[in-house]
């Protein structure tokens, strides 16, 4: 896809798409375009030691590394701190020595946090070198090995998403899963914000760090988010409580696991501990998020329990096979394809239907 301009490239991917989903006669697909360049808000590269010199590098699809001066897709602020951190990183072998790659986050703020990922065990020395690069290039600087994580200042950066005319700050660690395109995640709430039906209460699976729920908690009476990730769900508290948000409980459960406590299949103790009671809520929506696999057979049971469903998708594959389970009780009301990972065959997709 490389080799077509943007426009056909998008093109190209969302009728290969809407052909794999024709079975199921949707009546129109919206497309949601990205920036062509400089999008991308977190990458990783490897590193390519040579003639005691490093580069950057990524590898191709027979998983040959070659090395890059520069890449296009990563957002401004991490082009700009790619190239003086390799300098610094040069200048330094206790640095540089046996470093295998590197991680860059960069939030809304341009606050970045920069991992480096090492094939050596990191003291004291290797901390003090770090601070002073982390005082030059005013980044965020993690170093990482085998069973050890050195974070020199702070593991935490700062993001802002506006949502009509409301701010929702949010904080994220390296290790949260966070989208990766600033723009079209903007583009993905406000269109499940436009689009939903009000009212009730929600649910949410594989919640994250609240990137969907809080901006929409204000859509119903209460929510109730689950996340299985320990890290996740403390961040995801601690953005409710920024953004001064009540009506969210989030608790640590699978989506099957929920599933299974919906269905009163199983107690968890997780949920009594935060006085989580399932029989106060009045579900009328659920949101899910689920990875590539999609979801599993329990949690597609439970779909049909709830009035509206919002099902977000990063494999059509997986999503489709869902569909067919799901439209045996509910319609589609939107399909909307957002082109979060631009030159790539990569797509996600948002659905909202309700019941029949």
């Amino acid at each position: 896809m490389g080799l077509l301009d943007m426009k056909s490239q998008l093109q190209l991917k969302t009728d290969d798409i809407k052909q794999k989903f024709a079975c199921f006669n949707i009546e129109k697909f919206e497309i949601f375009s990205s920036t062509n360049l400089a999008y991308r808000s977190r990458a990783e590269f490897r590193i390519f030691h040579k003639d005691s010199k490093i580069y950057y590098a990524m590898s191709d699809k027979n998983k040959k590394l070659f090395t890059i001066n520069n890449c296009a897709i990563v957002d401004k602020n991490i082009a700009k701190t790619m190239q003086k951190l390799l300098l610094k990183l040069q200048e330094n072998e206790i640095l540089s020595k046996k470093l295998f790659a590197v991680e860059f986050l960069n939030s809304t703020q341009n606050d970045i946090i920069v991992t480096l990922i090492y094939h050596k065990k990191l003291d004291d020395i290797w901390s003090e070198k770090a601070k002073e690069i982390e005082n030059i290039l005013h980044i965020k600087l993690i170093g990482r090995s085998k069973k050890q994580k050195i974070v020199v200042s702070t593991d935490i950066i700062t993001n802002i998403i506006k949502i009509n005319d409301t701010k929702y700050l949010y904080e994220y660690k390296d290790t949260t899963f966070v989208q990766p395109n600033h723009e079209i995640n903007q583009k993905m709430i406000n269109f499940i914000n436009q689009h939903i039906k009000t009212g009730g209460d929600m649910c949410e699976l594989y919640c994250g760090a609240g990137n969907f729920t809080i901006p929409l908690s204000a859509k119903f009476d209460k929510l109730l988010a689950t996340e299985i990730n320990k890290t996740s769900i403390k961040l995801s508290k601690q953005n409710a409580k920024i953004n001064k948000i009540e009506n969210i409980k989030f608790a640590r459960l699978s989506s099957s696991e929920f599933a299974q406590a919906k269905n009163k299949l199983r107690e968890f103790r997780r949920l009594k501990e935060l006085d989580i009671d399932l029989l106060e809520y009045n579900f009328s929506t659920i949101l899910v998020d689920p990875p590539r696999a999609g979801l599993d057979e329990q949690t597609l049971f439970l779909l049909k329990e709830f009035e509206q469903i919002v099902y977000i998708s990063c494999n059509p594959d997986t999503l489709k096979e869902n569909l067919k389970t799901i439209l045996k009780t509910h319609k589609i009301k939107k399909f909307a394809f957002f082109d979060q990972f631009v030159w790539t065959k990569h797509i996600e997709i948002i659905v909202i239907l309700e019941s029949i």
